[in-house]
């Protein structure tokens, strides 16, 4: 077993592709697929479904990608601790966010003390984020509340009330409030079932027939904006749009609280570490 045909599996598993291995690698694709195809070779393994356009893990694949995971941590751990006397000049920082507001500071702070440091930003919602996270496909999080954190460092990054919202020439555009009897009978634009904010709704009214439902907030402020139901977003998140009417829910009010979170046993990573703590209270 070579250390490089490793290497290759890991980073096309990663990257999600042999051309982004590649170039993340400095190295031709050809080269990459050699190496992964003399690993399954040597081993008569099948470790990716070759599809037309895209590769997925096959089963075997993804429970060697486990053990490649810590196995490349590890080294780039080894290599932080080596190079912890110098400065902090390069790398990547992948983020998975289910909402970019809290975090944005931070970002800025980080910038302008790491400048050289690219970061890469994705969003999606809470399920998105811990399953990255458990995976090495993200470094950082940012989520609502955490049902497990045994294995999350997690810094507080504000909270603000849950709101309903519509579009202001819609039927539901003169409603300063509304009850939640008065929610379960109106046309709603809720998230997918992996959202908190959906959760956190259907945790206190029971489940919620959604009229349409949208992947992502913007995704949700585009269809409520269209006339087409009632929305919900947290105050903070709402921002200014001259289509859309705020709506109160009823109190007590329902608090999102954003966390920024990272795997513990990688909380000592240079790039993860100087991030968490421009968080630090």
């Amino acid at each position: 077993m070579r250390y490089t045909q490793l290497r290759a599996f890991h980073y096309v598993a990663t990257y999600g592709g042999f051309s982004r291995a590649a170039e993340a690698l400095n190295l031709t694709q050809p080269a990459i697929s050699d190496q992964v195809r003399r690993l399954e070779e040597t081993y008569d393994i099948l470790l990716f479904d070759r599809l037309k356009r895209q590769i997925k893990l096959t089963e075997k694949g993804a429970a060697l990608l486990k053990s490649t995971n810590l196995m490349f941590d590890a080294e780039a751990q080894a290599l932080d601790y080596l190079n912890e006397t110098r400065a902090l000049e390069a790398g990547t920082l992948r983020l998975l966010v289910d909402s970019a507001y809290h975090v944005t500071p931070i970002l800025k702070a980080f910038q302008a003390r790491y400048p050289t440091i690219k970061i890469s930003m994705r969003v999606g919602n809470s399920e998105d984020v811990i399953a990255a996270l458990q995976n090495y496909t993200a470094d950082i999080g940012v989520l609502g509340s955490l049902s497990d954190s045994a294995k999350f460092e997690v810094r507080p990054l504000g909270s603000s009330p849950l709101i309903a919202f519509a579009a202001k020439s819609g039927a539901y555009g003169g409603h300063k409030e509304l009850s939640y009897k008065d929610l379960s009978k109106a046309p709603l634009v809720m998230r997918e079932r992996g959202s908190k904010t959906r959760q956190k709704l259907e945790a206190i009214v029971g489940p919620l027939r959604a009229t349409i439902v949208a992947e992502g907030r913007e995704a949700v402020r585009e269809v409520v904006a269209a006339g087409n139901g009632i929305g919900f977003v947290s105050t903070a998140e709402f921002g200014h749009d001259e289509r859309l009417h705020k709506i109160a829910l009823p109190n007590p009010p329902l608090m999102m609280q954003e966390s920024l979170v990272c795997i513990k046993t990688r909380r000592e990573r240079r790039l993860i570490k100087a991030f968490m703590a421009m968080a630090a209270p």
